[in-house]
């Protein structure tokens, strides 16, 4: 396991590093409407950034698209009985959710579902 940030509560450890996943409509992010960044909550990573957050009425916040592909890693993902593309992060490895081809209205097509407790933002 990469180095794990000694400043993160339980519950965050348990999705970068277990892959569990936030109860949905509960991330203290995902009505954050202000601009700036959106980082690993384990590495401060740059991975996502507030001009591509969108409303997708999942219950977790959702971005079309990632500020730096090189800064994410997409894995196959078959657990719970279904096939997924996970979202980690490329430089600590942290699990940040997943993401669908199904945001039509969205530039890319894409939504990338992110928990929350996985991520810290950083304000313009």
């Amino acid at each position: 396991m990469k180095q794990v940030n000694k400043n993160l509560s339980d519950e965050q450890k348990d999705i970068l590093f277990n892959k569990a996943t936030e109860a949905p409509f509960t991330g203290e992010f995902l009505y954050n409407e202000e601009d700036g960044q959106y980082i690993c909550a384990n590495c401060s990573s740059v991975l996502f950034g507030a001009e591509t957050k969108f409303d997708a009425g999942c219950g977790w916040p959702s971005f079309y698209d990632v500020k730096d592909t090189k800064a994410v890693k997409l894995l196959e993902d078959t657990s719970h009985g279904m096939k997924r593309i996970e979202v980690q992060c490329r430089k600590c490895g942290g699990h940040l959710g997943h993401v669908f081809n199904d945001a039509p209205d969205q530039p890319t097509g894409m939504r990338f579902c992110i928990n929350s407790l996985s991520l810290d933002f950083k304000k313009k």
